[in-house]
């Protein structure tokens, strides 16, 4: 007969393990809750924003034809010569013309006035899909009869408009023939701001709104027979088009477009998920630690009875892998049912129909997602397993499990900066960011790391013996054997710096695009005034009793050559700018400084809204002196032009050489006219020029007759409503506010883990000591006292340094990446602390409820 094998050589039974593996987590169902808690949110909330991104994008692939309505459109901020109107003419299997342009529109009925956009159409665009409107024959008949027109609804509804009722466009009245339900390429948010209304191009003219120094975009649709054709005509007509100053947009570059607009929302909302999941991630690995270190007797009693250390580390790898993967799907399947919120939110945002449906790429990433975080970050504790000997069953208390180096551990700690580097590049795109990212958290961790060992030892050398008992008694469980200050500290660190960056971020965003018009800034503006209406519109303003804020003129002008190079001599300056970065030369300016037109202004001082950051201001300018302009910084960053370049601009058929006298910070969200180009005073008095004009209105009443004073007087003239431009933004921001609130409370929930997981750690050390106290006659309320006071001090230790490190975030990501200032508010910091701390307090005291209700006995007997 066969000899057995040694129990040192005999092989690893893999049924025996899956066996012993089950039976050791049915056990255990309940302390394994906290590491499926960690992987399903964090999953859930990745899974969710892949689905949506999916589905999105999609969706704009599938729906592009419709989003332009033709195949090529052609456009331009100028009439195009006889050769090349004769030349588009013949372009196409089907052509139609669009002028478009901001002015305001009077409705007779109710004697009120509202900006919106006028699209003067002729022909049968769309080509693909349809102005959907009420009736549904509307889009068709409104060409065809005298004088009609389309009315957006929301104006329509805000201004109880009918089919048959009058509108006046200028000097011109049209009737309006039915209602805009959805035009190609329009959103919520669009059909809120910028209105839009459908006249026929034929009685364009009519209206006196084409007048020289109006600002009309001229638009050219074409139906084509395939895509080649349109890369074709495109390739012919580039010379061309370029000498014209026209642009073409595509079926393929506005499919491009839209999903680039949409780049920075995605990439947010997985960013937001990605704070879940790394706090799933801390989660994981608090979770695991706890389970394991509450394993540890019955892990050695098994190593007493010949399991080798291989088998034990497998047997809970296998728990944690089936657990993992359990999770996985789990959130997996949440974060798909969440994925169908996210459209009902965003529905204003996007221009395109949203089909949401289950997406399987979506599941099978964050299936595999979940198992690599669940064995990843369950190693450095699983590691240990392998070094609990049989001795540990008797002296477990006394003998600490581990070496003092285990370079497989330190290879895991390696895979897991990998791990966090590689996914956040794949978020962000961008190594340099996302090696930004990673060492930020080892930069927090380490940190954090450093912050325990220096409590521990301040703890046990300061603490005076005076002090009472209690206080002692809670003090020194600081920096006792089994203590928790490292884990805490670090664990309830991190969750506190995530959550608050993702908080202090999301206020930065708001901030950002968040216009505030207080009780002395301009709350109306008034644009297109032309030169010998100037007078006349102050008189009507103060013929209100409202107040002339300010007039500022608006020349147009382009940029003809920098530092003597025009820009056919630049085209190929942008294609060798890599070439030259790398070489350490100076990047030559950008050929995109040449492209479009320019609004500059002159003024003799500086505004409240700009800041000279480069160079020096110059605010005058004699005759013969060298013209000194003034850029905005990152204007002049895009183009490639720095103070002391030279810039010859194109004044209407005149040219102005200038120099770079100096760049400015300029404050965007000012109710205020801003530019990019400022020219000193002495030099663009004489140039054609159109005036902005600012004023205050009281009240809404006020404002309604005031606007219909100006349409009466000036058709020409826009007015712009700053108060229900903030109406609509604050339903945007409290839709967006929505969307990030959403977002964290995967964080925070996922944080509340990560702080039980914490907490939890020494549990059963603390439950001993508190038995211990109990059977030398300790009272219940000293007990409590004394965890509440260790609990109290690490919270508040761990929770302002958390709080620290997401102030010193916050403000690093709003000077660098988001070139914002950021001033954050007391009381949401004041909230953080107090709930973070509480929420300490309150989980160490309850995780100690077994040894407060019931006898020491019975404690001892259930968790031994």
């Amino acid at each position: 007969m066969p000899e057995n094998p040694s129990p040192i050589n005999r092989p690893v039974a893999s049924g025996w393990l899956f066996k012993m593996a089950w039976r050791d987590s049915r056990r255990n169902t309940s302390r394994l809750f906290l590491f499926i808690s960690s992987i399903v949110l964090g999953i859930a909330a990745l899974v969710a924003v892949y689905s949506f991104r999916e589905n999105l994008q999609r969706d704009i692939d599938n729906q592009a034809k419709l989003l332009t309505g033709a195949d090529l459109i052609i456009e331009g901020r100028k009439l195009p010569g006889k050769k090349t109107m004769a030349l588009l003419d013949t372009l196409g299997m089907d052509r139609a013309t669009e002028r478009s342009f901001v002015s305001m529109v009077y409705f007779t009925k109710s004697q009120v006035s509202r900006l919106v956009q006028i699209r003067a159409l002729q022909g049968n665009y769309p080509f693909y899909g349809k102005i959907e409107t009420t009736p549904a024959n509307a889009a068709q008949s409104f060409r065809q009869g005298p004088k009609r027109a389309l009315v957006d609804k929301t104006l329509m509804l805000q201004f109880n408009v009918k089919k048959g009722d009058s509108i006046k466009i200028g000097e011109l009245s049209f009737s309006v023939e039915g209602a805009i339900d959805k035009a190609p390429g329009q959103t919520g948010i669009s059909s809120a701001i910028s209105p839009i209304v459908y006249i026929p191009l034929q009685y364009l003219e009519q209206t006196g709104l084409t007048r020289k120094g109006s600002r009309i975009q001229y638009k050219y649709y074409f139906r084509y027979s395939s895509a080649s054709a349109v890369e074709k005509s495109i390739t012919q007509l580039q010379p061309l088009l370029e000498k014209e100053n026209l642009d073409t947009e595509t079926v393929a570059s506005k499919k491009e477009d839209t999903g680039r607009s949409f780049k920075d929302v995605n990439r947010f909302l997985a960013l937001s998920g990605f704070i879940a999941l790394l706090l799933g991630c801390i989660g994981v690995g608090s979770a695991v630690h706890v389970y394991i270190r509450e394993k540890l007797g019955s892990i050695a009693t098994l190593r007493c009875l010949g399991v080798k250390s291989t088998e034990a580390f497998l047997i809970y790898l296998i728990q944690i892998v089936a657990i993992g993967f359990v999770g996985a799907v789990v959130g997996s399947l949440l974060g798909t049912l969440i994925q169908f919120l996210l459209p009902m939110v965003l529905k204003d945002f996007i221009p395109v129909e949203i089909t949401m449906q289950v997406s399987w790429w979506a599941i099978g990433q964050g299936i595999l997602l979940g198992l690599i975080i669940s064995v990843l970050f369950a190693l450095p504790s699983l590691l240990t397993v392998r070094h609990i000997s049989p001795l540990s069953a008797l002296r477990l208390s006394f003998e600490k499990a581990g070496k003092p180096f285990d370079p497989l551990k330190w290879l895991v700690y390696l895979l897991l900066l990998l791990f966090v580097f590689g996914f956040t590049w794949m978020q962000m795109s961008s190594w340099m960011q996302a090696l930004v990212f990673a060492g930020g958290i080892l930069i927090a961790f380490a940190l954090l790391f450093a912050l325990s060992k220096l409590l521990m030892w301040l703890v046990r050398r300061l603490l005076p013996g005076s002090a009472s008992y209690l206080w002692r008694q809670g003090f020194a469980n600081l920096y006792r054997p089994n203590n928790q200050t490292l884990i805490l500290t670090v664990s309830i660190g991190l969750s506190t710096t995530f959550i608050c960056t993702l908080f202090f971020v999301q206020g930065i965003l708001m901030n950002r695009v968040t216009l505030s018009s207080g009780s002395k800034q301009a709350n109306m503006l008034l644009f297109d005034i032309q030169s010998e209406q100037k007078e006349a519109m102050a008189a009507l303003v103060k013929s209100q009793k409202l107040p002339v804020m300010s007039q500022v003129p608006i020349v147009t002008v382009r940029i003809e050559e920098i530092n003597g190079k025009t820009a056919n001599e630049l085209a190929k300056a942008d294609s060798v700018d890599n070439r030259q970065a790398k070489s350490g030369r100076q990047q030559e300016p950008s050929q995109r400084a040449f492209k479009g037109e320019l609004r500059v202004t002159w003024q003799d001082t500086l505004t409240l809204a700009e800041k000279i950051t480069a160079g020096k201001w110059s605010g005058k300018v004699a005759a013969d002196q060298i013209v000194y302009v003034s850029l905005e910084e990152s204007y002049a960053r895009r183009i490639h032009v720095n103070v002391g370049d030279k810039i010859v601009f194109n004044v209407q058929g005149i040219l102005v050489p200038t120099v770079v006298g100096s760049l400015r910070e300029v404050n965007w969200s000012r109710m205020q006219t801003n530019f990019r180009v400022v020219f000193p005073a002495g030099v663009l008095e004489d140039a054609p020029k159109f005036y902005v004009l600012t004023t205050r209105v009281p009240s809404g009443k006020a404002s309604a007759a005031f606007q219909t004073a100006v349409v009466r007087s000036f058709p020409n003239v826009s007015v712009i409503d700053l108060e229900l431009v903030l109406e609509i933004l604050d339903e945007l921001l409290s839709k967006i506010g929505f969307v990030i609130r959403f977002m964290a409370i995967f964080s925070m929930a996922t944080g509340w883990v990560v702080l039980l997981s914490a907490v939890l750690t020494s549990k059963g050390q603390r439950i001993r000591e508190s038995i211990l106290l109990r059977t030398l006659g300790a009272s219940r309320k000293q007990i409590l006292l004394i965890t509440a006071l260790e609990y109290l001090f690490l919270g508040a230790v761990a929770a302002a340094a958390g709080m620290i490190l997401a102030l010193g975030g916050s403000w690093a990501l709003a000077r660098f990446s988001f070139a914002s200032s950021f001033t954050p508010s007391l009381w949401p910091i004041a909230t953080f602390f107090i709930t973070i701390v509480s929420l300490v307090v309150i989980t160490g005291v309850w995780s100690s409820r077994s040894v407060l209700n019931h006898p020491p006995l019975e404690v001892l007997r259930k968790d031994t």
